[in-house]
């Protein structure tokens, strides 16, 4: 039951990591590993399963709204292991009638009949880690897949039985011109996704990249980049919901939504991050331990972290997320997410911010002016 402040507890969905890949990419800052010779499938899987019911008393009565399983990549694991976790889940927490479930795949692991299963085993939409069509971008990023993998990837999607599948591109790439970047956008367009993620490559430490920078397009070519492909995907009827998220209409990935809409998940598997309300209105971030080997000793080695948010932090939490919305959200929605009133928590600053012009004057809602949104980093800087 949420605390009085809350009347509610916020929708509730379920994030999966699965941490293996075939090779490790340069850019890669995520928690992946090279999948050892022998995959321990069965085993992970029984551990995702425990490490879900030691979360279970945070559900508290709510079903879930979505699925997504990372990595890595997940396609590594068979239809019958997901079809299984997603069979046990479904006894443990009630899925709501309309509930998405999404699995990462990169386009090397990309087989007709195993697509196939997926679908079968309850899988409705995929998300597949394309980055680029041209095949000196590929070997520069390191991808284990080619050209015509990626364009034959997209066409098993649909012959597969998804309608719903999302592809991953980056901008910004080694070398890349103008025309390059909007020649990859038009042949993702043309592969007919429901979605896109459309996001710059930046270099992140700990990664191959960040010991040694490849040469990277300036700011104003990657500047140009992004405004001209946000015309051509708008041209094409996908609208920009989210920084680098673009969907076509009724088809924007309800389970980042619930992300960018500060609502809660569990975060199960080796790395996962978990965001959980509890029947106070406390709100707890959970962290599980990071190395895979270590998360498969067992139930006492999985939680790495678990705190709670202090309430000055709310605030900040919350815009950090709802305002990479280009709609924003309900001025309504802090208090019912966070239990706290707006004009006390942030009152001053929105008025300042809202009087120069970065943010909506409406205040019955949170969302930036164009302006603001394209200075995002300055209007989050000033709520610190």
């Amino acid at each position: 039951m949420a605390s009085p402040a809350l009347n509610r507890l916020p929708p509730l969905s379920l994030y999966v990591h699965l941490p293996w890949c075939l090779r490790k990419c340069p850019y890669c800052d995520f928690n992946s590993h090279q999948v050892p010779e022998h995959l321990p499938e069965a085993e992970y899987l029984a551990a995702l399963l425990d490490d879900l019911r030691a979360d279970l008393p945070h559900a508290q009565g709510r079903e879930l709204g979505s699925i997504f399983f990372g990595g890595g990549t997940p396609s590594l694991f068979s239809a019958a292991s997901f079809a299984t976790f997603l069979e046990q889940t479904n006894k443990m927490l009630p899925f709501a009638p309309n509930i998405e479930i999404t699995l990462e795949a990169n386009p090397g692991t990309f087989e007709q009949a195993r697509f196939r299963a997926y679908r079968a085993g309850g899988i409705n939409r995929l998300s597949i880690g394309i980055q680029s069509f041209d095949a000196e971008q590929l070997k520069r990023l390191g991808r284990v897949h080619d050209r015509d993998e990626a364009l034959r990837a997209a066409d098993i999607a649909h012959g597969a039985g998804f309608d719903n599948f999302n592809l991953d591109l980056m901008f910004g790439l080694p070398q890349q011109t103008l025309a390059g970047a909007l020649a990859d956008l038009e042949q993702a367009i043309a592969c007919q996704p429901t979605h896109l993620s459309w996001y710059q490559l930046t270099i992140e430490t700990n990664t191959e990249f960040y010991r040694h920078p490849p040469p990277l397009p300036g700011d104003e070519q990657t500047a140009d980049m992004q405004e001209g492909g946000i015309a051509l995907l708008e041209q094409h009827g996908y609208a920009r919901y989210e920084i680098s998220a673009y969907a076509q209409a009724g088809r924007q990935s309800r389970h980042n939504r619930n992300y960018w809409e500060f609502g809660d998940y569990f975060g199960i598997g080796a790395g996962a991050h978990g965001k959980l309300t509890s029947a106070d209105g406390g709100i707890l971030r959970t962290r599980k331990t990071r190395m895979p080997r270590d998360y498969l000793r067992g139930a006492d080695k999985r939680l790495a972290e678990r705190t709670l948010i202090p309430p000055q932090e709310l605030p900040f939490e919350f815009l950090l997320n709802t305002l990479r919305l280009r709609e924003g959200v309900p001025a309504a929605l802090f208090q019912a997410r966070t239990g706290l009133n707006l004009d006390g928590s942030l009152g001053a600053t929105l008025q300042r911010l809202r009087r120069d012009g970065l943010l909506d004057p409406d205040p019955a809602r949170l969302q930036t002016t164009p302006r603001g949104y394209n200075h995002l980093n300055t209007v989050l800087d000033r709520l610190l």
